[in-house]
Order: C-alpha cells, then sequence, then structure tokens
C-alpha cells in the first residue's frame, strides 16, 4: 500500500453519462485514497434516453478505457438501479458494495466525491463512510458534455470542443459510439426534450406538472401500451398523461386509460376495481421538468382479459403476463418499471458486475 493510501476501500459514485475530466479527478483521488476502488454506476437498468444515453456496461468500458492497466486492475463496478426511494437505494449501494469488496465491519471505506450543488445530496446518505471531497477542476459537467454530443452539426467540430473536458478515450468512444443506431434517435430526443422546456422558460416559475397512469391487471396479466413518440419513444409504458383542468385524479386516470387502450370495461367496473394509489414524486422521475404523477392500481378480477386497442398516443397495446415484467426493466419508460415494481413486488436485490 502506498504511503498516502489510509483507507481500505475507496467508494465513487456516479452516473457518469459519460465519464469527463472531473469525474477522472475523482477517480485518481480515490485511486491515491485506497488500494481497492470500487464504482457505483448509478441509474442502471433504465431504457437508454437522452439524459441515460449509455448503459452501465458502456460506462465500465469507457471509465476502464481511461486508465492504465495496473489502475484498472485496482477498480471494479457495481451497478445499482434508481429505486426513487432514497433510504432504499442507500441500502443497496452499501450492500452491494460490502459484498462486492468483501467489506467486514473493520474495512476502513472512504466516499469520495464534491457537493457541486442541490443533486449531489445523496452524498449524505452514507454517515458511516469516512467522506473525501475534492473541489471541482472544472464548470462543465455532463449535462454540457450531452448537449454538445446531441446538437453537434458536424461531430468532429463538437468533440473538439469537448477536447478539454473529456479524456482523450472518451472523446474515442464518443466518436465510435456515435454510428450505432441509438445515437439518431437519442439527438431527437434531446431536441424534443430541449423544446418542451424552453416552451416553459417564460413562466413566471418552474412549472410542477400534474399527471396520472393505471396499472390494470387481470388473470395474471398487466396492461402497457409502447409509447409513440418522444420522449421515451417505443418503450413501454403504464397507459397515462396529463391531468385536465376540471377533473378530479380518478376520472383522469380512467379517462386516460380509454383514450390510449380503448379498454372494454365500464368506468364503473374500473372504479369498483381500484385497489390503491400512490403518488410518485422524485424530482428526477421525468426528463421533462417536475412531475407528479398519481398511479391508481386497478385489479380486474375476470378469468379473461378484456379487448384493448391502441389509440392516442400508444403505437402498441398489449397484456403482458406480469412473469415477463422483470426481464423487461431496460425497456420501460423513465421510472414505469419502479411503478409497477410498487404494486405488484417485482424487484428484489440491484445487480452488479
Amino acid at each position: 500500500m502506498k504511503e498516502s493510501q489510509t483507507m481500505d476501500v475507496a467508494v465513487l459514485i456516479g452516473r457518469f453519462q459519460p465519464f469527463h475530466r472531473g469525474h477522472a479527478g475523482l477517480l485518481q483521488t480515490a485511486l491515491a485514497t485506497a488500494p481497492t476502488v470500487v464504482i457505483v454506476l448509478g441509474s442502471s437498468f433504465h431504457a437508454r434516453n437522452a439524459k441515460n444515453p449509455f448503459t452501465w456496461q458502456e460506462r465500465a468500458s469507457m471509465i476502464g478505457a481511461s486508465l492504465s492497466h495496473a489502475d484498472r486492475e485496482r477498480v471494479s463496478f457495481v451497478a445499482v438501479r434508481d429505486y426513487y426511494d432514497d433510504n432504499r437505494w442507500a441500502e443497496e449501494v452499501r450492500k452491494a458494495v460490502a459484498a462486492h469488496a468483501q467489506a467486514n465491519a473493520s474495512t476502513q471505506v472512504a466516499l469520495v466525491g464534491h457537493f457541486k450543488d442541490a443533486s449531489s445530496y445523496y452524498l449524505n446518505h452514507f454517515p458511516q463512510w469516512q467522506m473525501v471531497t475534492r473541489e471541482a477542476s472544472s464548470t462543465i459537467d455532463a449535462t454540457d458534455v450531452r448537449r454538445v454530443y446531441f446538437e453537434a452539426e458536424d461531430l468532429d467540430v463538437s468533440l473538439n470542443v469537448l477536447d478539454e473536458v473529456v479524456p482523450v478515450a472518451i472523446r474515442q468512444y464518443l466518436k465510435s459510439w456515435s454510428s450505432l443506431p441509438f445515437y439518431a434517435g437519442l439527438a431527437e430526443e434531446h431536441r424534443f426534450v430541449c423544446k418542451y422546456k424552453a416552451a416553459w422558460s417564460k413562466a413566471p416559475y418552474a412549472p410542477i406538472f400534474s399527471t396520472v397512469d393505471a396499472v390494470v391487471t387481470c388473470a395474471d396479466h398487466v396492461l402497457l401500451i409502447k409509447r409513440g413518440g418522444f420522449p421515451g419513444k417505443g418503450q413501454w409504458a403504464v397507459p397515462g398523461g396529463f391531468v385536465e383542468q376540471r377533473e378530479r385524479l380518478l376520472q383522469s386516470a380512467i379517462r386516460e386509460l380509454g383514450e390510449e387502450t380503448k379498454l372494454a370495461v365500464l368506468e364503473s367496473t374500473l372504479e369498483g376495481a381500484l385497489v390503491d394509489v400512490r403518488v410518485f414524486d422524485h424530482p428526477d422521475r421525468s426528463q421533462r421538468g417536475r412531475t407528479i404523477t398519481h398511479a391508481h392500481y386497478f385489479r380486474l378480477m375476470s378469468d379473461s382479459l378484456p379487448s384493448v386497442e391502441a389509440a392516442d398516443d400508444a403505437a402498441l397495446v398489449e397484456w403482458v403476463p406480469i412473469a415477463e415484467l422483470k426481464g423487461m426493466e431496460e425497456q420501460f419508460y423513465e421510472d414505469h418499471f419502479h411503478i409497477l415494481d410498487y404494486f405488484l413486488h417485482l424487484s428484489e436485490t440491484p445487480q452488479s458486475s
């Protein structure tokens, strides 16, 4: 162990979408702090979107490419999903790190990071680890990198702009990744979200959107749609949408359900089938801005599946076996897998590399 390595394990947590020189500085601090470094890759197992374009495997690959062979041997990766529940997420991070680093009660763990803004609050969830802070080496962050990357008219010129903020290996990775089929669709989604936010930019205060979602089960199946437009085009979701001015929440959920699926069930039957309502209000659950949804769970007591037909914003509607949902996690729009998980108890422990 080097003299400066005073801890047994150093932990670095982030989304790294993508990895940039600020992240690289934190990683070098972690490597100088302990012989073993565990990088926790947040927001794993999501469907790709403009905010989270890279899978956890791709992020691990790009980070590994930026390291020397000797340093790569000291670094391992843990992939953790977003639970949209801070306490649950923090507990899963602690368990994953302990298992991956073979840590016990006497293991000295350092958490490396810096408090760049309000989004860094997650660092406060690990009081049992010793905090090692580092000042930010640059004011640019991953949001700025994605903006340059997805708004490029000439990608080579845009990547030249990023030379000072991303390691050379990451620049090469981004260039190669742009040739994959995901890039064009995510760039289009990025433009859609930017235009959406710009439409609200002159509001006297940041808007908070109110939506409803409808989780409908019947005969061990759940009713899902595939989204027909951005954001989340082609991804699975539960039916739902925005609350209208003169609606109660239940009325809104039933209306959206009918508009998107043409579910052949009377409104009175749906009202009688309502078994639970849950508010999902995590500030980061939607790319479009602060969006609070009221998810309504309807359990239809029938042995046969009512007929459905895709309409409105839905490109496809299907009754999907509940047993298949866990294997579909990376195909779901935003936090809709977690909405289903709350009502149907789908997830267990996080996966790791």
